[in-house]
């Protein structure tokens, strides 16, 4: 009896070794670039021309506002370049779709300032192009 048990206990052990923890397919390989750097998004071209903004809380503190980051880019489009200033998690409407920036690297800590050349901003287009 206690031998038909340790089979049925093992299982979901062996189970959950089988188990994958890949990212959803809608956050897998976004573009993402550093200032001066230029990045296809998914149709568009953009580059990242500046910081405007980084006010975001710190993560090791507890702030009442998570505060904001913003950049300004060109998006390379055929009749020339067009600024656009993104914040982070606000999609922005472009030709017939949304861009946005949806991460940035470097998190924030309250004892390090983060030196321009450090940070990746990473993007997503959604719509046709």
């Amino acid at each position: 009896m206690v031998g038909m048990r340790i089979p049925l206990i093992l299982t979901p052990l062996l189970l959950s070794a089988c188990a994958t923890t890949s990212q959803p397919e809608g956050e897998r390989h976004l573009p993402s670039a550093a200032i001066g750097e230029t990045v296809m998004v998914d149709g568009p071209q953009l580059t990242v021309v500046e910081l405007l903004e980084d006010s975001r809380c710190p993560a090791d503190v507890q702030c009442i506002h998570a505060g904001r980051v913003r950049v300004r880019v060109a998006l390379h489009l055929g009749a020339g370049d067009r600024m656009l200033d993104l914040t982070l998690g606000e999609p922005v409407q472009v030709a017939d779709g949304a861009l946005e920036l949806v991460a940035v690297q470097p998190g924030r800590m309250t004892a390090e300032a983060i030196a321009p050349a450090a940070y990746r901003f990473s993007f997503r287009f959604d719509g046709g192009f």
